[in-house]
């Protein structure tokens, strides 16, 4: 009996563009392990890199708040789609958002003991959504971003309502120059950040067991190529940079004219007005990042809900 279904099988092909009989081959091999399959097509020159995934796994909204030099940005998720549209859901994620500017860190706990505009705490308004809405909700996670002078920018890509959308960016940025200049310059910066999904700031801030996984599928791509040791180290080497290059948010070329490196785009917008801006830190949030919403067979819940 295969260790792996159909639906991997089509998991498999979305994440990495391969072939039918090519994902159900590296299934095989893996034994049904989707990340080792997703490794073994990349060492074969079979998948592209592979990105965070960008598909949205849970419902609910992204909230983003800014005020002063501080801003935040807060995931708050339902079951359905349809809760997300709701106006009052929608309240609750603004006003969390609004409360979460008053919290220390990022702590989601704390932001659920939080003051709530309307009165009790933000754990409390939750638990009343919970009630009176009929549908589990829960305020995910929240990530603070500030700056000693200069700019926080927020962006909301496709907003759903003003500061609330699926994908929310905040862009940090540390200058002696007005907003005239930083707010246009920050939009750039955030609509490239949502469009091309940067895994850190710089090199450095990249995970660890990332970069290792990296090393590992180009020693292997190296080690098919026949060719001697030291040409497979530098290949590598030159893999792992160039993946580097690719994922970190300075280093990468700005979307707008696809040549420029971000933090070369910064430091000219600095210069040219006569001051000097630095980019120190970001937030993108996406809904669902990360979480796995389990398949189901509607047939068979129909079935089951027929038979009570």
């Amino acid at each position: 009996m295969a260790d792996y279904t159909l639906a991997d099988v089509k998991t498999l092909r979305e994440k990495t563009g391969a072939g039918m009989m090519d994902a159900k081959k590296a299934l095989e091999a893996s034994g049904g392990d989707i990340e080792a399959a997703v490794d073994a097509l990349r060492a074969k020159g079979l998948a592209t890199a592979q990105k965070k995934s960008s598909r949205t796994a849970a419902e609910g909204l992204v909230g983003v708040a800014v005020a002063g030099t501080k801003g935040v940005a807060v995931e708050v998720n339902s079951e359905t789609d349809f809760v997300a549209k709701n106006d009052k859901f929608q309240d609750f994620v603004r006003k969390t958002t609004d409360a979460a500017l008053n919290v220390d860190g990022d702590d989601v706990a704390a932001l659920k003991d939080a003051a709530y505009p309307d009165g009790g705490t933000v754990g409390d308004k939750l638990t009343d959504n919970v009630a009176t809405i009929g549908e589990n909700q829960q305020v995910r996670r929240m990530k603070t971003v500030s700056v000693g002078q200069g700019m926080i920018v927020p962006y909301v890509h496709n907003a759903a309502a003003p500061n609330l959308g699926k994908i929310g960016v905040l862009v940090a940025l540390e200058s002696d120059l007005g907003a005239d200049v930083l707010e246009p310059l920050g939009k750039d910066v955030a609509m490239h950040i949502a469009a091309a999904f940067p895994q850190a700031l710089d090199a450095d801030g990249l995970d660890a067991d990332v970069i290792e996984r990296e090393r590992k599928i180009a020693g292997e791509k190296a080690a098919e190529s026949g060719k001697p040791a030291e040409v497979q180290a530098k290949m590598v080497d030159g893999a792992v940079a160039k993946f580097a290059k690719e994922n970190a948010l300075l280093s990468q070329l700005f979307v707008k004219d696809g040549k420029t490196p971000i933090a070369d785009v910064v430091a000219k917008a600095g210069k040219d007005a006569g001051g000097t801006v630095k980019l120190v830190d970001y937030v993108r949030f996406q809904l669902g990042e990360g979480i796995e919403k389990e398949e189901t067979d509607f047939a068979a819940e129909v079935a089951a809900a027929v038979k009570g």
